[in-house]
């Protein structure tokens, strides 16, 4: 056997027993001092043979992971690395493609244009609009930002692409309160500035709210962008789009929307109906390793105009060839140039879900979400702060008590799931309390799991919160899947 293979089938039996130990896995036992130490030594004078470096490396790096590839992982809204995207992966990495452009890479071109088509497709957006294979939702907001910057400029008479923003008409960015912290730092990277804005009052589960945004209109003129949302990140509710871009198209603003794991709701027709309206927008940004599972990093920059998506984002030299008729180069739709051939990945899962496949996905996540949340509605002292009608769950813990004694309990609860490690959640703040938030969103998360996660949750509160403990307020035996470790 060469070198090579040998050095290939190590990396793989070593990613392979990694995956199969997941489902049991707890807390990483390294944090990052620790994990800094495992790798700390000084830079080595002579080098070390490929299947030890190899080795060294999940010696020292998997005690320091997340089981985020786990069917009970809910601290942010990660998926779970599909094995077939991973495979996928597995030969990008090999192939080594600089899928800069058509030339360059012919292959990792034209699977982009196929998978882009079937990535419309399946989210049933215009068909004439374009796609940008990037790292993630920041990247894609900040992608279709700026071609919305380049045309509400370029419809007033300025050319933001040649002259900057050095005089410029004054661009108003609409926004809600509720908004996720990527799209600030996006309009930041834009030179939009992330607090020259105009906030646009939110309803209690996040959604901006209809008549605050006619409110707002009334005093606005000139370019117009407006940002609105498929999935608040803590409750995951949908602005309401057909009643708000029609409002805004009477403004003539560039509507984009902010979907990283929402607008994935357009494959399904259980969940369709929270996106309603959203195909009318400008652009949408959304990410591949949330609910189509790719690894990371994968995001999508869908914008309806190619051609105001192409000159924000082109670039061009005397030494890159030119696409020709029928031709696509990547490098046209988003912000670099040496770039990972995201699209194989991309089209590794669709192929591999199918339609059917991806609907039953989201579907799964949902129901499991809705599971857990009313397992948890039904014990004393807990409390469901938004209607769970996609995958998100924000919690409240001590529920009827004090705000504060409320907060203390939340905090203590968190500490004390994450110490049990049979399942991993995080703290967040809503509305100014502590909560605990639930992300579903892994295609292993079946409604087994998400019990097992309720009464993990519901026995870590009854423990802090000093109630009466009888046999059956622990996890039962019964409720862990096969295999899988407490």
């Amino acid at each position: 056997m060469s070198a090579i293979a040998s050095l290939f089938q190590e990396a793989a039996r070593l990613a392979a027993g990694f995956r199969q130990a997941t489902p049991a896995r707890h807390m990483p036992s390294h944090d990052y001092a620790t994990s800094l130490a495992a790798f700390g030594e000084p830079l080595p004078m002579a080098g070390s043979q490929m299947l030890d470096v190899i080795r060294r490396l999940a010696d020292g790096a998997e005690p320091g992971l997340h089981a985020t590839t786990g069917p009970r992982f809910f601290g942010w809204v990660i998926g779970g690395s599909h094995p077939v995207g991973v495979a996928a992966d597995f030969l990008t990495s090999a192939w080594g493609q600089n899928a800069g452009n058509h030339v360059a890479a012919p292959a990792a071109a034209a699977v982009e244009t196929v998978a882009a088509r079937w990535l419309l497709d399946l989210l049933k957006l215009p068909a004439e609009s374009s796609v940008g294979f990037v790292t993630g939702a920041t990247v894609a907001n900040f992608t279709c930002l700026a071609a919305a910057r380049g045309e509400v400029l370029r419809q007033v008479g300025w050319d933001a692409d040649a002259k900057g923003l050095f005089g410029a008409p004054e661009i108003t960015v609409l926004i809600g309160d509720d908004a996720h912290t990527t799209v600030f730092s996006a309009l930041q990277f834009l030179g939009l500035g992330h607090d020259r804005l105009l906030r646009v009052r939110t309803d209690p589960v996040g959604r901006i709210d209809p008549a605050a945004l006619a409110g707002t209109l009334d005093t606005v003129s000139g370019p117009v962008i407006a940002i609105l949302q498929a999935g608040q990140i803590n409750t995951g509710a949908f602005d309401d789009f057909a009643a708000m871009i029609p409002l805004l198209k009477t403004k003539g603003a560039w509507v984009h929307i902010d979907g990283a794991f929402g607008l994935w709701a357009q494959a399904s027709v259980k969940t369709s109906h929270l996106s309603r309206g959203i195909e009318a927008a400008d652009s949408w940004a959304t990410d591949g390793h949330k609910w189509l599972q790719t690894p990371y990093d994968c995001g999508y920059a869908i914008v309806r105009s190619e051609l105001a998506h192409r000159r924000a984002m082109t670039i061009a030299a005397s030494y890159l060839p030119l696409a020709g008729v029928g031709e696509r180069d990547p490098s046209h739709y988003v912000p670099e140039l040496s770039r990972r051939a995201r699209g194989f990945a991309t089209w590794a899962m669709l192929k591999h879900l199918g339609r059917e496949g991806m609907a039953a996905l989201i579907d799964q996540c949902c129901a499991s979400a809705r599971l857990a949340a009313d397992l948890l509605a039904r014990e004393p002292g807990i409390a469901i702060l938004n209607e769970v009608t996609l995958n998100q769950l924000v919690i409240r813990f001590g529920a009827g008590r004090p705000d504060e004694e409320g907060d203390a309990l939340t905090r203590k609860t968190i500490e004390k799931i994450q110490a049990d490690g049979l399942i991993f959640a995080g703290g967040a703040k809503w509305r100014g309390r502590d909560v605990l938030r639930l992300s579903v969103t892994n295609f292993q998360t079946t409604s087994d799991q998400a019990e097992l996660a309720a009464h993990s949750i519901i026995a870590a509160y009854r423990s802090v919160s000093s109630v009466d403990s009888a046999p059956t307020d622990r996890v039962p035996a019964d409720r862990v899947p096969s295999g899988h470790g407490q």
